[in-house]
């Protein structure tokens, strides 16, 4: 049975979408206010984003961010498709269970218990808390998002184009590389954006994995934010959330291409068999 859209649920989507996207416009909006008062509009002015480029500290923040959510993301998104091709393609083994459970752990553990145990693991093997300890950290919790966004496409993917590459003489490794990686792409590229974004966003977990030196963009975020919101960090928030929208349209635009692609590769082998 097709359900009408009637008025109620225009009136609930409606309100879900400002619920989660009106906080988001409001930051956006007093961005641009002249005054230093953020409740106070004082006339439109973009002086907070010249302050903000020139804060040394907010740069640096934001430069190791993006380094550790980088270097996190390929990490995350490799072992994650590993893992992923493991869980579709080796059916039934010994251990199946425990490694399946190993690997959506982060996907239900708090993160102040995850972040808590990377911390006491840290301090345990002598590892000094950095940049690499938060990337370590931010790769084991994303790397389950990934798989599971790879092991979707996985299931769906047809074995036989495989089998036809190995009947031509590809090696595993080669029918995986030539044949498979490229048809399972947009997923893999959107667990790496997924995984990206999860580092990006993260707090909790690299408050407890970060040391002198490798404060996080959110970690300095949250410092400024508990002695008052400033227009600074209005202009900052908007500019974060026009990366990530551009990121977004990007990756969609991308995947929209490879999908004609692959059906336009579909349609001509279809027509020359």
């Amino acid at each position: 049975m097709i359900r009408r859209f009637n008025m109620f649920n225009l009136t609930s989507l409606t309100f879900g979408l400002a619920f989660l996207y009106l906080p988001l416009l409001l930051v956006v909006i007093y961005s641009f206010n002249d005054s230093r008062l953020v409740t106070v509009w004082g006339g439109f002015s973009t002086k907070w984003y010249g302050i903000v480029l020139n804060n040394e500290a907010y740069l640096a923040a934001a430069w190791i961010t993006l380094r550790i959510a980088f270097v996190s993301a390929t990490l995350a998104t490799v072992l994650g498709t590993l893992s992923a091709v493991v869980m579709v393609r080796m059916g039934r083994f010994p251990g199946r269970t425990l490694f399946s459970g190993m690997i959506y752990a982060p996907l239900v553990m708090p993160e102040v218990v995850t972040g808590l145990s990377l911390l006491l693991l840290f301090v345990a093997v002598g590892l000094d808390r950095g940049f690499w300890t938060i990337t370590i950290a931010h790769a084991t919790f994303a790397m389950c998002y990934a798989s599971v966004v790879v092991s979707s496409r996985l299931a769906s993917f047809d074995r036989s184009l495989e089998d036809a590459a190995l009947d031509l003489g590809c090696t595993p490794f080669s029918a995986f590389r030539q044949v498979t990686l490229p048809v399972i792409a947009p997923a893999v590229i959107s667990a790496w954006l997924l995984s990206f974004t999860l580092s990006l966003d993260d707090l909790v977990i690299a408050t407890f994995t970060s040391g002198p030196g490798s404060t996080t963009l959110p970690m300095k975020l949250y410092s400024s934010v508990r002695l008052g919101v400033s227009p600074e960090i209005n202009a900052l928030s908007s500019m974060l959330i026009g990366i990530v929208t551009l990121g977004v349209i990007a990756a969609s635009l991308i995947n929209r291409r490879q999908e004609r692609r692959q059906q336009q590769d579909t349609r001509a082998a279809a027509a020359a068999a």
